[in-house]
């Protein structure tokens, strides 16, 4: 609540109302200090109030704090990290939290579309929009009611892919991965193509992780923040037993396995297919040879069918065979 009392000729005005900084300003007369009291509780009734002496905090300092204290605990870090710090290079992170509105968001998504896809795009506004509610929620910074994010529509996108390799392509692979100066890089594609593990899954593996004698291998604190044991196959079993010594069964960082894998698919002229596309291989593969969803799901670490409905790639000629089953069951 205001009060008002006169000082040295001066009527002052303080206002001390929770949630909020006590402010404090003098008036030559008693009805200008009504007048600014009431205009400026009706603007923190409202989440209108914008005194830079409230929150002087801008967007750059809060993504600061965000990075620091809340990216650096989450699993996809590293990108996050990326992304922040592109971010306070632009000219949005130098309004307050205040005045920061949806229109200086459109002029983001406008600018970062120009070089970047939607569903990247949207990544961006994402990381923001969390740290305003963070800065909010949890730091007790004074800001309106409105969240200005909720006032942005996001970027529609599609990232369904129908990219699989045949069966060519793969022996292709195989042989070009042979002559590559990562030695490992034939092995690693096939225990991804014939497990359906992701990369980082594959390159965290420990010895202490697969069990020869239940033939199993277990992918620890996986994306979903679960563990997952997988059955080995005799296949992926005749690989693992090749590396018998160290700890890590691949002590290899992502940045080399990737460029030597772009340089093995562009020798052979595969185009359109990432490392990761060798997943959705083996959900397919899975299907077609006969698994169930909730089978499927348990190799792939898939927590419901909509997520692992993404990774299959089952084309209307694949299902030639069964078709012609039906008809003969009815005939």
């Amino acid at each position: 609540m205001a009060s008002i009392k006169k000082m040295n000729g001066k009527f002052k005005v303080n206002i001390n109302k929770k949630g909020f900084p006590r402010l404090s300003k003098r008036f030559l007369d008693k009805k200008t200090a009504k007048l600014w009291a009431n205009e400026i509780e009706i603007q923190m009734e409202k989440g209108e109030f914008q005194s830079f002496n409230a929150v002087p905090t801008t967007l750059r300092e809060v993504l600061i704090k965000y990075r620091e204290e809340k990216t650096i605990h989450k699993k996809g870090f590293r990108e996050e990290t990326v992304k922040i710090n592109f971010l306070l290079k632009d000219k949005i992170t130098s309004h307050s939290m205040m005045q920061l509105r949806s229109h200086h968001i459109h002029e983001l998504m406008k600018e970062l579309i120009k070089t970047r896809k939607p569903n990247t795009v949207n990544k961006y506004i994402h990381i923001i929009s969390h740290a305003w509610k963070v800065s909010k929620q949890e730091w007790g910074l004074t800001l309106p009611r409105d969240n200005p994010f909720d006032m942005v529509t996001k970027y529609k996108y599609n990232d369904q892919r129908d990219r699989i390799l045949t069966k060519q392509e793969y022996k292709d692979l195989l042989v070009e991965a042979e002559s590559s100066p990562l030695i490992q890089l034939k092995d690693i594609i096939q225990i991804l193509y014939l497990t359906g593990c992701r990369r980082g899954e594959l390159l965290r593996l420990s010895k202490n992780d697969i069990n020869f004698e239940k033939r199993t291998m277990t992918f620890l604190d996986t994306k979903n923040g679960e563990d997952r044991t997988i059955p080995i196959s005799d296949q992926v079993l005749k690989i693992l037993k090749r590396y018998p010594f160290g700890k890590k069964l691949f002590p290899i960082s992502t940045y080399r396995l990737s460029k030597f894998w772009r340089r093995a698919k562009e020798n052979i002229g595969i185009k359109d297919f990432r490392l990761h596309d060798l997943r959705a291989c083996f959900c397919t593969n899975a299907f077609l040879s006969g698994l169930t969803v909730a089978e499927v799901a348990t190799l792939s670490g898939h927590k419901d069918w909509s997520q692992l409905r993404r990774y299959t790639r089952i084309k209307p000629e694949d299902l030639i065979q069964k078709v012609n089953k039906i008809f003969a069951v009815n005939n």
